[in-house]
C-alpha cells in the first residue's frame, strides 16, 4: 500500500512525538525544546504532533470501518 504525502507527514510527526515522549519519560530530556528552544516554534511543533495524533485516530477508525463487511 502506497502512502500519500499527507499520511507520510502524519507518520513522521507521530514518530517525532512518540520518541520525544519516550525520552521525556525515560530520561527527562525533551529533544524538541533542546533543538528549537522554548517559544512559539516549539509550541507549533507540539500542536502539529497533537493534530497528527487526532488525524491518525480519525483515519484509523474510518479505514477500519470501511473494511467491514455486512
Amino acid at each position: 500500500m502506497k502512502m500519500s504525502t499527507t499520511d507520510m507527514i502524519i507518520w513522521v510527526l507521530l514518530v517525532i512525538g512518540g520518541l520525544n515522549w519516550g525520552l521525556v519519560g525515560a530520561f527527562d530530556y525533551n529533544i524538541v525544546s533542546s533543538i528549537f528552544g522554548e517559544g512559539t516554534f516549539t509550541n507549533v511543533i507540539y500542536i502539529l504532533v497533537g493534530l497528527a495524533a487526532v488525524w491518525g485516530i480519525v483515519t484509523m477508525f474510518s479505514k477500519s470501518g470501511s473494511n467491514q463487511q455486512m
